[in-house]
């Protein structure tokens, strides 16, 4: 390799690395992810929460951890907020950290789905 092109290399590494670090960062900044307690109890519960939330404005990701019951919800910063993700789960009839879930909407769940019933 003559100097020509191993000078042309280094520089283009040199002006192309910082540019894609920047421009992952500032896609990092465009999203957020909260995490909510909610009352889900089976998988039944796991999947519903997972594709309601799905259609929510702005949410990019939705992983409801079984085990702890915290919905981590990743969303577009400006499309929603965690305030309207917790009310969003509370109208699918679970609690939503200190939100209860909505009464009509919880008893519309199947019964292994409503608080207080063992999971199937």
């Amino acid at each position: 390799m003559n100097m020509k092109k191993f000078a042309f290399l280094i520089i283009t590494l040199v002006l192309i690395v910082p540019f894609s670090i920047h421009a992952q960062s500032d896609k990092n900044k465009k999203t957020e992810t909260v995490e909510i307690h909610t009352s889900a109890i089976c998988g039944m519960c796991k999947e519903r929460l997972e594709k309601n939330l799905a259609f929510e404005k702005g949410v990019k990701a939705v992983e409801l951890n079984e085990e702890t019951k915290v919905i981590s919800i990743t969303y577009k910063k400006g499309k929603n907020d965690k305030e309207n993700l917790k009310k969003a789960i509370t109208k699918i009839g679970y609690d939503a950290d200190d939100l209860p879930a909505d009464q009509e909407a919880h008893d519309k769940l199947p019964d292994c789905c409503q608080q207080g019933n063992e999971p199937h």
